[in-house]
C-alpha cells in the first residue's frame, strides 16, 4: 500500500529524466560550441573553457530539472522508505519468532505453520520459502 504508488511516480520521473537525455545533449553541444567560441575570444586556457563549459552545463541540466519537475534525488525516494519499513517488519517478526518463552505469540507460531514447515520460529531448511521469497521480489522488481 506505501511503496507501490511510490514505485509508480519512481517509474515516471525515470521516464522523465530518460526523455531529457536528447535534449541535454544538443544543449550540451551548443554550449560546448558557445564557449570554444567565447574562449578563443577571451583568450581563454582549456581549462578555463572547460570550467566555465561545466558550470553552464550544471546550470541548464538544473533549470531542465526544474521545469519538468524530475530531479534525480526525487527517484530514490522509494529507497528511502522501504528501507526502514524492511528494518522495522524484520525486527518485529524476529522478535515475535524469538519473543518471551512460553509467551502466547511464540506458541501460536511454533504451532502455526502448513506442508513442510510446521514450526513458524525454526529456520527452513529446504530454502524453499527464501528463495521463492527472492523469486517473488525479483519478479516485483522487474515488473
Amino acid at each position: 500500500a506505501v511503496t507501490l504508488p511510490l514505485a509508480a511516480h519512481q517509474g515516471r520521473l525515470l521516464a522523465k529524466l530518460e526523455n531529457l537525455q536528447p535534449e541535454i545533449k544538443k544543449l550540451a553541444e551548443r554550449l560546448r560550441y558557445e564557449v570554444s567560441v567565447r574562449g578563443k575570444q577571451l583568450g581563454w586556457s582549456e581549462k578555463v573553457a572547460r570550467f566555465h563549459f561545466k558550470k553552464n552545463l550544471r546550470r541548464i541540466i538544473t533549470e531542465l530539472y526544474i521545469r519538468d519537475n524530475c530531479h534525480p534525488f526525487k527517484a530514490t525516494l522509494l529507497v528511502w522508505v522501504q528501507i526502514p519499513m524492511w528494518v522495522c517488519v524484520s525486527l518485529a517478526l524476529r522478535n515475535c519468532s524469538v519473543g518471551a518463552i512460553g509467551s502466547e505469540v511464540q506458541e501460536q507460531l511454533s504451532a502455526g505453520g502448513a506442508l513442510w514447515f510446521t514450526d513458524l520460529t525454526a529456520p527452513d531448511s529446504t530454502w524453499i520459502l527464501p528463495v521463492s521469497l527472492g523469486l517473488v521480489n525479483l519478479l516485483i522488481v522487474e515488473v
